[in-house]
This record gives structure tokens, sequence and C-alpha cells, in this order.
């Protein structure tokens, strides 16, 4: 049946729904890439709670997401932006989906990195700075899981420099039971992280974290970088130290990065990699073919759908991660927590959904219909 979405005009134009899902392969291992799916959290519909209060999350169903982007191949990177650390979940629940997630993952033989940042301060000195890092990385290890070392919005505003990024990162490497994930989280999704790495000038901030890495051999996995500039990317991963991974988090430019070129590849830790997981995973599959092409394919169509729910202000973008994931059926409402799924207009989600089932995301496209549906007549398209 014909739906009537909403443009950016504010008018209505007619949408005739896709009928037949995007059929996929088995999954099995991948060989070539590792490839980490940043994912949401789900939150409980039926809290008594306010934007502002402590995050009420939906454990089974979020823990369910999990063994979805397992059951696929992908790893899960938890306790991210995407979970919306920061942006209504709190340190007291991410501890706990830290634990949930890890343990789970142990009885799956999942694959889990978790996010280790210093959400539990506003403000503080680097002392603070590197006590809130130190509780949390204990939180992670001790689970069993690795450790994501996150941007941290209190040391970018307590960082007088280079010199206290060194420090502060330096003792956390030096006491890492295990080589961890080093995360550059730019502006575009924080703007608070404004200046990290001790300067606005990103080619002085390359740098400084090549310095750090440099500095700490073996201690240091790889990195996920997060500036949706490829040509930075690649010019950032080319002067890594030999057995240092680069992560690609440019949602804008993934398939070109993962894809590679002669001088070497991007791995993937990216958010888009939620609601794509299962068309990701195909397409890596293809890549561990060695057919790049194939791959290609498959992965360059997504990108418009990928621009759409990352453009600006970029760090909405998990209202449109979370709206995928109920019409997908992973989730029986579209609430977020903190409110977050008032973050986007209705033309911007009406988009949202016409490019994923565009792409034949949805397993049952006619319950993705009747959901969007009732959203729309929710915001008063009546026909």
């Amino acid at each position: 049946m014909t739906l009537h979405l909403p443009d950016a005009n504010g008018t209505l134009r007619a949408y005739e729904p896709r009928t037949d899902p995007l059929t996929l392969s088995s999954a099995s291992a991948f060989t070539s890439r590792t490839v980490f799916s940043a994912a949401h959290v789900v939150a409980d519909p039926y809290a008594d709670t306010t934007p502002d209060g402590p995050a009420a999350v939906d454990w089974d169903a979020t823990l369910a997401f999990r063994r979805h982007l397992w059951s696929h191949g992908l790893g899960v990177a938890e306790a991210m932006d995407t979970a919306q650390r920061g942006m209504g979940l709190d340190w007291e629940g991410a501890a706990e989906l830290i634990r949930r997630s890890a343990a789970e993952a142990k009885a799956c033989g999942g694959r889990v990195a978790c996010g280790v940042g210093t959400d539990q301060l506003t403000t503080g000195t680097l002392a603070e700075v590197r006590a809130a890092y130190e509780e949390q990385l204990a939180v992670v290890e001790e689970s069993g899981a690795q450790a994501v070392l996150m941007a941290s919005r209190a040391l970018a505003a307590a960082a007088r420099g280079p010199e206290d990024y060194m420090e502060v990162y330096g003792h956390l490497l030096r006491q890492s039971a295990e080589p961890v994930i080093l995360h550059w989280l730019g502006p575009m999704f924080d703007p608070a992280l404004e200046g990290y790495w001790g300067s606005c000038d990103l080619d002085a901030a390359t740098e400084t974290f090549l310095e750090v890495i440099a500095a700490h051999p073996g201690k240091v996995d790889g990195i996920k970088v997060s500036l949706l500039d490829a040509g930075r990317e690649i010019g950032l991963r080319r002067r890594l130290p030999r057995g240092v991974r680069c992560y690609t988090g440019d949602d804008f430019h993934y398939p070109e990065l993962i894809a590679g070129d002669a001088e070497g590849f991007s791995h993937a830790l990216l958010g888009i990699f939620d609601p794509l997981g299962p068309l990701a995973a195909e397409a890596v599959r293809v890549l561990d073919t060695g057919d790049t092409e194939g791959f290609r394919a498959l992965l360059d169509p997504t990108v418009p759908l990928s621009r759409h729910l990352f453009q600006a202000p970029t760090r909405y973008y998990k209202t449109g991660v979370v709206l995928l994931a109920w019409l997908a059926g992973h989730q029986s409402h579209f609430t977020m927590v903190g409110g977050l799924q008032s973050a986007r207009s209705l033309p911007h989600l009406a988009r949202a959904y016409e490019l994923a089932d565009g792409l034949g995301l949805f397993p049952d496209p006619k319950l993705a219909e009747e959901r969007m549906r009732t959203l729309l007549a929710l915001h008063g398209v009546d026909r």
C-alpha cells in the first residue's frame, strides 16, 4: 500500500514500499578484516523517568540485539557513542551494560570491546580525569572485554596542551593488562572534544596521537578514527607502527576505507553497522574472497543512508539508528533513553525509512510499513 511521506518542504509524496527483503547467505567468520558494530541500547518504554533522569534500559531487548549482531559474525563495540554515552546513558548504566554484554559474549562466543571514558565527571583536574579512566578500565578488564580508550570531555577541558594528553594516556597504557583501542572522536560527534590531543590544528593533533602510540609499543591494538575525513585517515593509517590496526569510524567513506588500496586498508568499528549489520557482514565475507568489486557493489549503495543518518548535527544519528531497529522488528517501540527519539524531524525519519526500505534492510517489509504508518499517523499524517 502507498505511504505518503513528508519531505523537507513540508509536502507529502507517495512512496510504494518494497515487498522483498534482501537475501543474504549464512554467516561465517571473517578472515580479512576485523569488524565491530557499535550497538545501540534499547530503552525501557514503561519506565517512569525523565530525559535528565537515570537511563532505564530494557536489558532483554538490548542483549537480544547483540546476539543478532554476533550471529552474523560481527563483533560488538559496547558502551560507546552509539549506546548514547554522555547523551542519556550515564556511567552507572554503562558499567552495567558492559558487565551484562561481556557475560553474554562469553556465553555466545561473541567478540566484544567496551568503551572506557570519564563520564563520572563533568569537569575535573588531570588527576581526577586519570582516576576516572582507571575506574572504568578496571570494570572493562574485570569483565574480560577488550578496552577502547575513548576521548574524554573532562580531559579536553582540563588539558593545557599535548603534554597532558601524553601523560594521561601514557599512564593508562602502561597499566593496561591487554592492548587497547585508542578512539579519536571528532567534534562533529561531540563539540566538547574540539582541540583534542592538545590542538585545533589536526596536523599537530595527529603528531601527538602518533607519539602516544609510538611511545608504548605492544600496548595499542589499534586506533578508531572518527573524523569523517577519508584522506586524513588514510594518511594516518600509513604511519601506524607495524601491528597497529586502523579501525575506521568514518560513516561517510567506509566502503573505500575498508576496501583499501595497495598500501593498506582499514578494519571497521562503525555506528552505521548497527542497522547495516547483516548486509555489512555479507559484504565483508565477499571481500574475504578477494572480490573487492563485489564488496563495493554491496556496500556502496548503503552510503546515502549512512550520510543521511549522520548528517549534522551528527551526534543525533542515534535517533535514526533506533528508528530502523524498531522498523526492522528488533524492538517493540521507538523510544530512547534521554527522550532522544524526538531529536530528528519527521521528514528526516521518513527519508531514513525510504532509504533503508530501498536497500531491502527490513526482514519483514510489511511490519516496517505498518510501523512507519503508525509513526506518520502519530504526527498527523492521515493518509
